[in-house]
């Protein structure tokens, strides 16, 4: 996946409060960023570790960066729960999941329901297929 907002890495200080995260920059710079995980985050939240942020290039946002990903040591994990979708997203309009090519349309977050919804609806003459990532 190819970010479309600019880049910088830097090394996690602390996560605190679900939401918020501070990071070190290069330049010694300690910033707060967006954390878009709700989750505990036990393992990947590891002060020292090396992350990559995006730049929103909205100023009129809060907080003007999102942590998008955290390295281990041994490899990068994805911790914005936004991104998934719009890697399979991105993969299938690519035709790199062979069973779901051929789709003429790709929908997301459709309700199919009174109270659900899928995140990918795919639809092609007369044929759906829906896609939880």
């Amino acid at each position: 996946m190819k970010f479309e907002k600019p880049t910088l890495f830097g090394t996690l200080n602390k996560r605190y409060k679900r939401f918020l995260a501070d990071i070190s920059l290069k330049n010694d710079k300690v910033i707060t960023v967006h954390c878009a995980n709700s989750g505990s985050m036990k393992t990947c939240a590891i002060p020292g570790w090396q992350v990559m942020i995006s730049d929103s290039q909205n100023l009129k946002r809060k907080l003007q960066y999102t942590w998008e990903m955290v390295h281990n040591g041994k490899c990068w994990i994805g911790i914005n729960t936004q991104v998934p979708n719009q890697l399979a997203k991105e993969a299938i309009k690519g035709g790199e999941i062979p069973e779901l090519k051929g789709y003429s349309t790709i929908s997301k977050e459709q309700k199919y329901s009174q109270n659900s919804r899928i995140d990918l609806l795919l639809e092609k003459e007369n044929e759906k297929c829906f896609v939880e990532v």
